[in-house]
């Protein structure tokens, strides 16, 4: 869609180089499969953070440059600045999600993030595909009836997402902002919010996940902006406080990979037979009745770790 609006004037193989750019930061995902924690490691790292953004660019550009053995001229300085701003399109989309990016690395870790999408948005997906589609079928159609066919397919409707995608995001970080302001608004146990968190549920609008942080409990309870709140419609967990188990777990590179990726911690102890089974969950990803990601392990009565494991979860 940036290609279309304009960006890609100038030389050839410039649409493929921007295209290329707008995905390049994710390239730090090739170890998905093979190895999920040093995934956990890398993944939205360096080539998410502001500093690399110059670099990152160059790269499918020089690419595109070598395939199609052109020459790099003053227009190149145009395709260029297109390829920069897409992957700087890239790092504004994962800022808004629960995942969070990188930004400032090398110089600091901290992780950004407004929690206003998922990480798979449907509607952002539809708006894209609609533009993708409806100037192709409108091609078909103009085509059969002998029209000629536009230099540059879809402007309009490339225009049309890159604005909507922007009014929907706009739109989701106020609704993010107000679930949170009804949160607080509220005492939990007593006392106010020590921390509240607001993640959106997948395929809804207007329905959010509330996770208010108290002295010694979480308090998870929906929210609904079409509706009321009930502040006493959640339910209360208690985080497993320090142990042996818990110190014993955190000695294995597991818990201390994800310890370090984990924003919204909370520990669970289970007794399972002749051992106790410690789980670390990330309250980002899913809550405590249906876990997203989690690192779990079991340890034995002499603290030794029987076995130790990291997962997703379940979406």
């Amino acid at each position: 869609m940036l290609s279309r609006v304009g960006l890609n004037r100038g030389e050839k193989g410039a649409s493929v180089a921007i295209m290329l750019a707008a995905n390049a930061p994710d390239v730090d995902t090739y170890n998905f499969l093979t190895d999920n924690l040093a995934y956990l490691q890398v993944h939205r790292g360096y080539t998410h953070s502001l500093a690399f953004a110059p670099l990152v660019a160059l790269v499918p550009l020089l690419l595109v440059k070598a395939f199609t053995r052109t020459r790099i001229t003053w227009m190149t300085l145009a395709t260029y600045a297109g390829c920069l701003i897409a992957v700087l399109s890239h790092l504004l989309l994962d800022w808004t999600n629960v995942y969070g990016v990188r930004l400032m690395l090398p110089f600091n870790a901290k992780w950004y993030r407004l929690d206003s999408t998922d990480i798979i948005d449907p509607v952002i997906l539809g708006i894209l595909l609609l533009a993708v589609a409806a100037p192709a079928l409108s091609g078909l159609v103009t085509s059969e009836m002998g029209g000629r066919k536009r230099k540059t397919p879809g402007r309009g409707w490339a225009w049309f997402a890159l604005v909507a995608v922007l009014l929907y995001d706009t739109g989701r970080w106020m609704a993010h902002d107000r679930a949170i302001s009804i949160v607080d608004a509220y005492t939990y146990r007593g006392a106010p919010a020590e921390r509240i968190s607001v993640f959106p549920v997948r395929f809804t609008l207007m329905r959010w996940r509330a996770v208010v942080e108290g002295n010694g409990f979480i308090y998870e309870a929906p929210v609904d902006l079409s509706t009321d709140f009930d502040a006493a419609g959640g339910h209360t967990e208690y985080p497993a406080v320090s142990s042996p188990a818990i110190d014993a777990a955190r000695t294995t590179r597991t818990f201390q990979v994800f310890e370090s990726f984990n924003q919204l911690p909370f520990w669970t102890l289970l007794p399972v037979d002749d051992t106790v089974r410690v789980e670390l969950l990330d309250l980002r990803f899913g809550s405590i009745q249906r876990p997203g990601f989690e690192a779990v392990a079991f340890v034995e009565p002499d603290h030794r770790i029987a076995r130790a494991y990291f997962s997703f979860g379940v979406p």
